[in-house]
């Protein structure tokens, strides 16, 4: 068990009266972290500390506040270990997928690092005569960042590194699921260096989110809002920025499909479907969630996906290299089985896995999926996948795109050309041609559309959603008017 701290203007803080809330391990209930149950005054104590390091940070050259973001990259790596015990301990995640987060979370501060520079404008030609008129990008004030806990690491990093190399200065609301995960991102940023209040932590109970969000979002100071969760969370932060007109970037619920065409590399396919529906058990925004597969080679791909997710080992994270580890909670168990026990009185056939007593989920396969079923539609963020069979591109194109969300997809298929076309129908801000829907880079522009969210992070895109554009003119000559 561990007890952490928030921090405000570059000090530990504990909560106002002291109020705490446990975060416990969700295999066997024991208390992994203790962390502060913040108040809305406290929330605001955050906003107002970023306020103020605001002039200072914006003003700061963009070589000091690069040096300052590849230290937090060094920082953060040589944290490896406890991250992983931390992941481990608040959410069940393997040491494999805490490692991966470590590894993107540290090139995300290292890319962050390189747009320092890349902040540019652009000159516009104007009707005035002598009139230079510029587009200029500029920080926009304090950003609040909104992190979940499935990709601790890498989300929280998201939430915070772009925004800071733009010169804005951040306030990190931490998951309630993984608080202590969230601090040590923290703690790297502020062994790196940074300045006091340029980067701000606050934690809350499960039961005060709502008024700690809105307390930091109404505050004059905050300018940008991000968030990174569920469908059902995302709409309410977009209802409470839209009532105090904050622009804000949503990345939320997904239900990605794979689309595995009749002339698809089988092996290919079966190796991104594994690693797309069963990396972190699951449970990634970007997960494999429907295979739609072409009739003609169903059959095989569906032996061969089978022997390869009986093959991946099972267990308690903490007590050895898994691939599955716990799910987050007991209720993701009793709504994937229910979504089992839907699905085969509906028709569907179980090829492995099945029902789960505990959080070890295993990897589970559900053939001959319908619309009839309700894990055609629902995002089971767990490792229970649906297969569906098309015949032909049409229909597998109309299935794919039969769903509320659009954020991640892909396509298999030898001929490049028709998976390219195909790939283009799809409804999701991202599709892999011949290669898994679970695949970041940080400088790629990363987002959703439907029920999967606004906006982009990532590279040039998060430039442009953490920055001002302004016109900005110089009359260079004199100027005539009309009267």
């Amino acid at each position: 068990m561990v007890t952490i701290s928030m921090l405000i203007n570059g000090e530990r803080r504990s909560a106002e009266g002291g109020a705490s809330f446990e975060r416990r391990n969700p295999l066997d209930g024991s208390v992994a972290t203790i962390a502060p149950a913040a108040s809305a005054a406290d929330a605001q104590a955050a906003v107002e500390a970023a306020a103020a390091a605001f002039p200072a940070w914006s003003a700061m050259g963009p070589g000091e506040r690069r040096g300052l973001l590849l230290k937090a990259a060094q920082s953060l790596e040589a944290r490896g270990e406890a991250f992983a015990a931390a992941m481990a301990a608040e959410t069940g995640a393997s040491g494999m997928w805490a490692g991966f987060n470590v590894h993107l979370a540290a090139g995300m501060l290292i890319e962050a690092a390189s747009l320092t520079t890349q902040i540019a404008g652009e000159v516009i030609p104007s009707d005035v005569p002598g009139s230079l008129a510029m587009a200029v990008r500029q920080p926009a004030g304090v950003v609040l960042g909104i992190a979940p806990w499935n990709a601790p690491v890498i989300l929280a990093v998201r939430a915070v590194a772009t925004p800071l190399a733009c010169g804005n200065t951040v306030v990190l609301k931490g998951s309630e699921l993984c608080p202590a995960t969230h601090g040590l991102v923290i703690e790297a940023l502020q062994e790196a260096g940074l300045p006091p209040g340029v980067v701000n932590f606050v934690t809350n109970a499960p039961a005060d989110a709502g008024a700690v969000v809105e307390a930091m979002v109404a505050h004059p100071a905050v300018r940008r809002v991000n968030f990174t969760g569920s469908t059902r969370v995302g709409r309410l932060i977009a209802q409470t920025c839209a009532r105090y007109l904050k622009p804000v970037v949503l990345e939320l619920g997904g239900k990605a499909p794979m689309v595995i065409l009749d002339d698809a590399d089988i092996d290919a396919a079966v190796a991104g479907a594994a690693f797309g529906a069963f990396a972190n058990s699951g449970q990634i925004c970007m997960s494999t969630e429907r295979i739609v597969v072409d009739r003609r080679i169903a059959d095989d791909f569906v032996a061969r996906f089978a022997a390869k997710a009986q093959s991946l080992p099972l267990g308690d994270p903490r007590a050895g290299p898994v691939v599955l580890g716990s799910v987050v909670d007991m209720a993701t168990v009793t709504r994937c089985n229910a979504l089992i026990d839907d699905a085969l009185a509906k028709g569907a056939t179980l090829v492995c896995g099945g029902k789960a007593g505990n959080t070890l989920m295993p990897a589970t396969v559900l053939d001959h999926v319908t619309p009839a079923m309700a894990i055609y539609r629902e995002e089971s963020f767990a490792p229970v996948k649906a297969v569906v069979r098309v015949d032909g591109v049409e229909e597998a194109v109309a299935t794919a795109n039969d769903n509320e969300f659009g954020l991640s997809s892909a396509v298999y298929g030898r001929d490049v050309a028709r998976a390219w076309n195909v790939a283009r129908r799809i409804e999701a801000g991202i599709c892999h041609v011949n290669g898994p829907t679970v695949h970041d880079e940080a400088q790629m522009p990363f987002g959703g559309v439907k029920a999967s969210g606004y906006g982009r992070f990532g590279g040039k895109a998060g430039i442009d959603a953490f920055t001002e554009l302004r016109w900005i003119t110089v009359q260079t000559t004199p100027r005539h008017y009309p009267f």
